[in-house]
């Protein structure tokens, strides 16, 4: 009876390790997500800027999302891996300027990032360590600057309002993919540019042709808001 209660905990436990993995494998590419600060604040929703570091003017990354080819993503594919700040410990100074929290009541951004692990993360386990998960949105973020990349096309974050087909087509000219763009709305109903998306292959290096975009709530004309926030905390 003993042998038996030990044998079938064993299975029990190989079951669960295969569940995890056949979770962790099943997506076909990121969407890596970067985020307008300035249009984050500049809605009805108040945002608690961090006041140290002093963060640069510039889209901050908002997530990398396993996604399958159908538009689905896997979520929570591992309750079992934890988030341990110490495996990103090299990484904390560069994630703080590029990945931080702007939600209030003010989230320290180490909540953020758990969060964004064990959600997210866990589910690219069989591609990437939690230390490569978080050093590789890093290195992709570094490898797309959107707001060079529009700055250059003569699209600026002025309160102007700029044909959305101008936006996609300077980062297309830019990265040779065509992006998404998800806008929401200033206090006064403006659509304003807020997110976007770029697709990247399974290891995490390379951007490539999305199977879809997301485009969302944007009209022909969205504004690009100045980078202000309306919180500090």
């Amino acid at each position: 009876m003993k042998l038996n209660s030990i044998s079938f905990l064993f299975k029990l436990l190989i079951l669960q390790y295969l569940s995890i993995q056949c979770l962790s494998d099943d997506f076909d590419f990121f969407y890596f997500v970067q985020q307008w600060p300035g249009a984050y604040c500049d809605s009805n929703q108040s945002c608690c800027y961090p006041i140290t570091p002093i963060l640069p003017a510039e889209f901050n990354i908002y997530g990398l999302r396993p996604t399958k080819n159908d538009g689905s993503t896997p979520l929570n594919c591992d309750i079992h891996s934890v988030f341990d700040k110490s495996k990103i410990s090299d990484l904390i100074e560069n994630l703080e300027l590029n990945w931080p929290s702007l939600r209030c009541p003010q989230l320290k951004s180490i909540k953020l990032w758990s969060h964004e692990w064990m959600k997210h993360g866990t589910c690219s386990e069989s591609k990437l360590t939690q230390h490569d998960y978080f050093q590789t949105a890093l290195k992709l973020k570094k490898k797309l600057n959107i707001i060079q990349i529009l700055e250059n096309a003569g699209i600026e974050p002025d309160d102007k309002f700029y044909d959305t087909s101008s936006i996609l087509d300077a980062i297309q000219q830019a990265t040779g993919f065509l992006p998404g763009i998800v806008c929401n709305r200033d206090p006064g109903l403006k659509s304003q540019l807020l997110k976007v998306y770029m697709c990247v292959d399974t290891s995490g290096s390379n951007f490539i042709e999305c199977p879809g975009v997301p485009m969302g709530s944007c009209g022909d004309t969205v504004q690009f808001s100045k980078f202000w926030v309306n919180l500090f905390c």
